[in-house]
């Protein structure tokens, strides 16, 4: 079992690609997918889906495409993850308050709450910023790309 499924590293991808345009205008969507080696298809539905939860904003016109609503520095791969595929969830009882009748009771549910809050956590931290600073790019507060 994947805890991040195929279409959400998909998703972390492309918007790292427009966290490294920052400032730079829109993208295509033909462009991401290309560069990111993403399906057309699935590139259009992911930004559909990121557009729906304000994580990226579309423009319209010859040089339209799309573009982060927010710094790099202001979007957590939490928000891109729930985005595109929902909540993470170890578990369907660290959900539902009714999945399970030993809810209350349960020694392993105490621990995975822990987890599941440490994942959340940690995941919440992370900005796309620190991805690409991991790729060894950087973005300039005011949006313009920092050379190295």
């Amino acid at each position: 079992m994947d805890v991040i499924r195929r279409n959400t590293d998909y998703a972390l991808r492309a918007m790292v690609h427009l966290a490294g345009q920052y400032g730079d205008g829109a993208v295509s969507t033909r462009t991401i997918a290309t560069k990111e080696d993403i399906s057309y298809q699935l590139a259009c539905k992911l930004m559909q889906k990121l557009h729906k939860a304000k994580l990226v904003a579309s423009c319209m016109g010859p040089k339209g495409g799309f573009r982060l609503y927010r710094e790099p520095t202001k979007i957590s791969l939490l928000e891109v993850i729930e985005a595109t595929q929902g909540q993470i969830s170890l578990n369907r009882c660290l959900v539902a308050s009714d999945a399970c009748e030993r809810q209350k009771t349960c020694p392993v549910r105490i621990k995975l709450i822990g987890l599941q809050r440490y994942i959340g956590e940690y995941l919440g931290d992370i900005t796309l910023d620190e991805m690409l600073q991991n790729c060894g790019k950087k973005v300039a507060k005011k949006g313009r790309r920092r050379k190295k």
